[in-house]
């Protein structure tokens, strides 16, 4: 009976000390935090588009705001950014608009993009992965962007379809 006790608290000594090992190697892995290389590129402007929002002030430090994500190097970064990013944001939503973009379609797709930048932000401060939430806050980002574009590209007089 002893032997069998020794060779059975032997065998769970030995499995404990396996399964002590396979923790170990997990924490030793870096958890990647942030991954450039899976963002979608930004929409490009038309030159109509473009020439109305060149003197939208706030809207450009938007766009400075949305470059630094190129510079993220580490958790912290990425916090900064996206907290500035949330002031450029708000900025953007009290401040004037002009007047071809002063309708609700752009305002929804400002509110869209504000919601994933906080769900980034919260994803950066809580420490997990926050590239799934980063690619739907640019991709947000470029439907705000593709909006300015359809608006300035639309000829019909909403004027006319109101009054018909």
């Amino acid at each position: 009976m002893r032997k069998i006790m020794s060779i059975l608290s032997l065998f769970l000594l030995l499995q404990a000390c396996q399964e002590s090992g396979k923790e170990g190697e997990t924490t030793k892995e870096e958890v990647q935090f942030f991954s450039l290389d899976s963002m979608p590129g930004r929409v490009t402007l038309n030159s109509k588009a473009a020439n109305i929002v060149r003197d939208w002030r706030e809207f450009n430090e938007l766009e400075t705001g949305f470059d630094a994500l190129s510079t993220v190097a580490n958790e912290e970064d990425l916090i900064l950014v996206l907290e500035d990013l949330v002031e450029k944001q708000k900025r953007l939503e009290e401040g004037p608009y002009p007047v071809e973009f002063d309708i609700p379609q752009v305002k929804s797709r400002q509110k869209v993009m504000k919601t994933f930048i906080f769900k980034t932000r919260a994803a950066a401060e809580y420490r997990i992965d926050a590239t799934a939430p980063a690619i739907e806050m640019i991709e947000a980002y470029n439907a705000l962007r593709t909006q300015l574009n359809v608006i300035v590209n639309n000829t019909l007089d909403t004027e006319l379809l109101i009054d018909e």
